[in-house]
């Protein structure tokens, strides 16, 4: 009798493992494991038989029982893990959405001027040697003018032309200029130094075609031992001809700035005037054959002893220019406003 229970729960043990590796959807597994494991299921009859044997004969073929469930359930796991890969496969394959495909109507954004003049001049700084600095834009009046030897009775100190933060106590502001960061990098760290410090800067000035409240500033300087004004020069001119093209001549103008000194003005020979020759009507140029570009100078002495550097070991140069009248004169625009105000139709010329 027992023979035959066990030649039994075999039949239906192959029967349910051919059933099992037929099958090809979740929902035919489930209904087979019901079918053989389930209240009323094929194996669970047969434990239900086991009350008409003896108890040596329960234990033997409980047992066998047992090994045959778990076989079994062995088999459903195995095929429900496969069925479940096959499914969510299909699933994907057709459910995905291809998010490369452009919607009818899509605009596509374009890289600012502004953003893409500054990479580039990061570009040619950084293979020449220069790090890139760039630094808070909150600041005190220590950073902003005392370290850069501007007097207290400099206009620029004056509310009229610099956001001053309330309960900052007069001492709190937004940076004016970037300047600022190279301070700051002197205090931490000794020459040599080669550095531009880009940036946003601001300014009390109302908005019209020239003028913003906040501008974009990029500024270098370089401090080492033997610096002199052939150096600022050979670095602007090499500058100034990847900037414009490789006919471009600078020329220096004596200027004042308290930060450096002799300080200059900067400029470039006009771009559009070809060959040299000036054009009277020229739109870029003015009809004078040269573009006001940036201020330059060498490191005023009192400034690098505002940071403990020697000024009798080591000697420097610097310069700045704002970034948007140079995209302003590379791209004919006449109306710095345009380049803030959010209009598609600005950056689509680019």
């Amino acid at each position: 009798m027992i023979a035959e229970i066990k030649n039994e729960l075999e039949k239906i043990k192959a029967e349910c493992i051919n059933q099992i590796a037929q099958t090809d959807s979740s929902t035919a597994l489930y209904n087979i494991k019901v079918q053989f494991l389930g209240k009323s299921g094929k194996l669970t009859a047969q434990l239900k038989n086991l009350r008409n044997f003896s108890d040596d004969d329960k234990k033997i073929i409980g047992q066998v029982v047992n090994q045959v469930k778990a076989d079994l359930e062995n088999e459903f796991s195995k095929k429900e893990k496969a069925l479940y890969s096959i499914e969510l496969e299909k699933k994907l394959q057709n459910e995905k959405i291809d998010i490369t495909i452009n919607r009818p109507g899509f605009i596509m954004g374009k890289p600012h001027p502004l953003d893409v003049l500054l990479k580039r001049i990061n570009s040619f700084f950084v293979a020449n040697g220069f790090i890139i600095q760039e630094t808070r834009e909150i600041e005190t009046s220590f950073y902003n003018f005392d370290a850069l030897n501007t007097p207290a009775d400099h206009p620029a100190r004056e509310a009229q032309d610099t956001f001053f933060l309330e309960g900052g106590a007069g001492n709190i502001l937004l940076r004016s200029q970037t300047s600022t960061g190279q301070i700051r990098y002197m205090q931490e760290n000794k020459p040599p130094i080669k550095l531009i410090s880009p940036g946003r800067v601001y300014r009390a000035d109302e908005v019209d075609a020239t003028h913003t409240p906040c501008f974009h500033q990029l500024e270098g300087l370089v401090v080492a031992k033997g610096i002199n004004m052939g150096h600022l020069k050979g670095t602007i001119l090499e500058f100034m001809k990847f900037l414009f093209d490789e006919k471009t001549k600078i020329r220096f103008r004596p200027s004042f700035f308290p930060f450096t000194e002799p300080s200059v003005e900067v400029d470039a020979s006009c771009f559009s005037c070809k060959d040299g020759n000036i054009d009277p009507a020229c739109k870029i140029c003015k009809g004078t054959g040269f573009l006001e570009i940036m201020g330059a100078g060498m490191v005023n002495r009192q400034v690098l002893k505002n940071v403990e550097i020697d000024p009798d070991e080591y000697s420097g140069f610097a310069f700045g220019m704002g970034l948007d009248r140079v995209m302003a004169i590379l791209h004919g625009i006449n109306d710095a406003r345009v380049s803030f105000e959010g209009d598609i139709r600005f950056l689509k010329q680019f």
